[in-house]
């Protein structure tokens, strides 16, 4: 059996975009994928297949704390879960990197800075073909360089919101958007500005996931390879416990047990499934799970608090592509509430279809149908706090458990009750909807999308998985690079800054390889 100098276990933001940084420099590259390709056909724009059916969820059941069954709304395929994503691609502000006290306590400092990951930000965004304006966000910090596309213009109902939200004090500015869309040349343009885009896999291959953008690119490459429908289910490791020896992958329906090997072994499966592989990994030398001498591995999970809520216009949205406003007024907080709240934004635009999922509040003589063409589609997102109790561990049979308990919610109660004040004063309905699918009107346990923070990085051994590089401390050759690694979540989408250490973390690996100079050769053809 082929031996690789890197294999790589998943093909999403973090393990995607890695392969792409290290398809140039010769070395024998394996990406293992559990899944296959999204195939392509009408039900990947169907709202009732995407968001009634579910149909391309994983049919995996995990549990939460109370041993009750749990159905991720997680995706196993190449591309990962930037398959389905919205494409909202931000930086975290430059204080996020920093200790920053909150309502319900402290979010800790990271060992690297912003103006460490900077230069790798400008390289994600030119990347993932990032649309937006730099300078517009009343929080954002310095960039290096400017966006290479312009950012996705408002259609008339959200520019008409955007001037309402100006005229009210507040800097409303355009979302940063991974899609391919030329508005100068629509005839052109791969991208057609529809309305099944955030939560729906792109028919055309118009949306910058790590699939289109980073490993179909990085298998043109031969010595890049890419194994589907392969679950790795255990890291195996030396008899020192110092270097993993190989990879144990499951395939197919025979469930056939192989084990591959590799100099350099990386995992980002995502910050469930990455916590869920090293504990299942446990041997003699690391009882606890693989590169878990401090004990964090699993614990601080965090996945933000997120609200989905419904503005019910009385003038008709007519709007097709949504989900080009944000506002950060809030991220912070304001002069009476010196805490951060959090971001304000829109979700893609929800149909009739998918309200019927979990139909909102009744709104007095409204239809589903007559709600979701006079609604703007908020998202809410504000920081949870990691808490070592929040954590992913195995059952018995080595299932996934998901314990957690919600905390610092008052920034966004209080950014709610703001939204919701200042939409009064606009065309509005004297209420926000929640929409019920969620639990009250958040997103739920299940909804795992901006999962983070479960094999943290650090400098101290005893408080941390991994080091600054995201290599583990205990094991020499073992490296995690998807959202695992935060050690505070922020409050804004954690993709672009995912993808952006996997530049960072790539880097590091081309010199320990000895290949930074050839691949930067090769990029530079």
């Amino acid at each position: 059996m082929t031996h690789y100098d890197v294999i790589i276990i998943g093909s999403g933001a973090g393990g995607g975009t890695l392969a792409y940084h290290l398809a140039a420099s010769g070395r024998k590259i394996l990406i293992v994928e559990r899944g296959d390709y999204v195939r392509r056909e009408k039900d990947n724009w169907s709202s009732r297949a995407v968001n009634v059916e579910a149909k391309y969820h994983t049919k995996e059941v995990w549990q939460d704390r109370d041993g009750r069954p749990l159905h991720p709304h997680t995706n196993y395929y190449v591309g990962g879960n930037t398959k389905f994503y919205g494409a909202a691609l931000f930086r975290l502000r430059r204080e996020d990197f920093g200790e920053i006290p909150h309502h319900g306590g402290i979010s800790p400092a990271w060992p690297v800075s912003y103006d460490d990951l900077e230069p790798y930000y400008t390289r994600a965004e030119h990347l993932y073909q990032v649309h937006g304006e730099h300078g517009v966000d009343p929080t954002e910090p310095r960039a290096s360089a400017p966006y290479r596309f312009p950012a996705v213009r408002h259609e008339p109902r959200i520019q008409q919101l955007s001037d309402d939200l100006t005229r009210r004090g507040l800097r409303p500015f355009h979302v940063p958007l991974g899609i391919m869309l030329d508005e100068a040349n629509p005839v052109k343009s791969r991208c057609i500005r529809c309305d099944t885009c955030d939560g729906f896999a792109c028919v055309v291959r118009a949306k910058s996931d790590a699939q289109v953008v980073c490993v179909d690119p990085a298998l043109e490459h031969p010595n890049v390879s890419l194994l589907t429908n392969a679950k790795v289910t255990r890291l195996l490791t030396s008899a020192s416990g110092r270097e993993v020896t190989g990879v144990e992958v499951r395939r197919g329906a025979a469930r056939e047990t192989d084990v591959i090997t590799g100099d350099i072994v990386v995992s980002s499966c995502g910050a469930i499934n990455s916590a869920a592989l090293l504990l299942r990994s446990a041997n003699d030398r690391h009882p606890a799970g693989l590169a878990n001498a401090s004990g964090v591995v699993g614990r601080h999970y965090m996945g933000h608090v997120n609200s989905v809520l419904l503005a019910i216009s009385k003038t008709p949205n007519a709007t097709v592509f949504q989900k080009t406003l944000a506002v950060n007024d809030f991220y912070f907080g304001e002069r009476d509430f010196p805490y951060p709240m959090g971001h304000i934004s829109f979700v893609g635009k929800l149909d009739a279809v998918a309200l019927s999922a979990g139909a909102p509040a009744i709104v007095p003589g409204m239809t589903l149908d007559a709600i979701a063409k006079h609604s703007l589609d908020f998202w809410l997102t504000s920081e949870d706090l990691p808490d070592p109790q929040n954590r992913v561990t195995l059952d018995r049979d080595g299932n996934i458990v998901l314990s957690y308990a919600p905390n610092n919610e008052a920034g966004h109660k209080r950014l709610i009750g703001r939204l919701e004040g200042l939409l009064q004063h606009l065309d509005m309905h004297p209420h926000l909807v929640p929409r019920n699918l969620f639990v009250g009107n958040r997103i739920p346990l299940a909804g795992v999308a901006h999962q983070n923070g479960t094999v943290r990085f650090g400098r101290d051994p005893k408080t941390s998985a991994l080091d600054a590089n995201c290599k583990a401390h205990d094991v020499d050759n073992l490296y995690v690079v998807d959202g695992s690694f935060f050690p505070s979540s922020g409050a804004v989408n954690p993709a672009l800054t995912i993808m952006a250490n996997a530049l960072r973390v790539g880097d590091h690996l081309l010199e320990r390889l000895g290949a930074r100079q050839r691949a930067a050769e090769a990029a530079a053809v």
